[in-house]
């Protein structure tokens, strides 16, 4: 079995979504402080971090996006949505803002000679980590899908997608939309994954990403890693 890891690194301000407050992580206690109990001293170190759930790499539940009574909360997503049967599609290296079309995804099908079968995870690489990571494109200038991309996935009866972008479509209108698409289609989407070249070319794989249990949560940064089986 080998295993790609498709997870950013959760560190001090991490890059993030500019509607979204930066993760701060600092020392709550380290070794320097020594207690004392009986005949016995012990040291221990811990963080305190606080962060969106919207940080790094995460996966968006549908109250995030849909504003309808009942839209489940990252908690009431099932989990077997986080354990599927995935592909990755190639768009190279796309422009900063632009909007892939159904055209540009037929085509990227095509070209990875595997099919999206109902239930899987479809993710989406375009060159946008190792190009843009840690410079201000990164998180207002980045590209992603069409409107008319998502519902294309979502005809295919996709499970989720994943991005390696900040939200699923460039800033402004079409991200709106991107997401409206997601909250009247029923799927949902991954972002901030990396890694996804390493998927190029490989064929199927299965995609795991469990969220944080977070009672309500908007979102949950997700460990997601793609296996292969050997």
């Amino acid at each position: 079995m080998h295993i790609i890891d498709l997870s950013r690194e959760i560190h001090h301000r991490a890059p993030a979504h500019p509607s979204h407050p930066p993760v701060i992580i600092t020392v709550w206690n380290d070794h320097s402080e020594v207690k004392r109990a009986g005949n016995t001293e012990f040291t221990s170190k811990s963080l305190s971090i606080t962060m969106s759930d919207h940080s790094c790499t995460h996966v968006d539940a549908p109250v995030h996006f849909n504003p309808a009574p009942g839209a489940p909360s990252i908690d009431e997503v099932p989990l077997e949505n986080f354990y599927t049967e995935a592909i990755c599609l190639d768009f190279g290296d796309v422009p900063n803002n632009y909007e892939a079309t159904v055209e540009d995804m037929e085509a990227a099908l095509a070209a990875s000679g595997e099919e999206i079968k109902p239930g899987d995870t479809v993710m989406i690489h375009m060159g946008i980590h190792n190009r843009l990571f840690g410079t201000p494109e990164y998180v207002h200038d980045f590209p992603g899908l069409s409107v008319e991309a998502v519902h294309w996935l979502a005809d295919k009866k996709i499970t989720m997608f994943g991005v390696e972008t900040v939200s699923p479509a460039p800033e402004g209108e079409p991200n709106y939309l991107a997401h409206l698409a997601c909250a009247e289609r029923g799927i949902t989407h991954m972002e901030c994954l990396m890694n996804l070249d390493q998927l190029i070319g490989k064929g199927r794989f299965r995609f795991a990403g469990f969220p944080l249990k977070i009672k309500g949560g908007t979102a949950s940064p997700i460990r997601a890693v793609a296996i292969f089986e050997d």
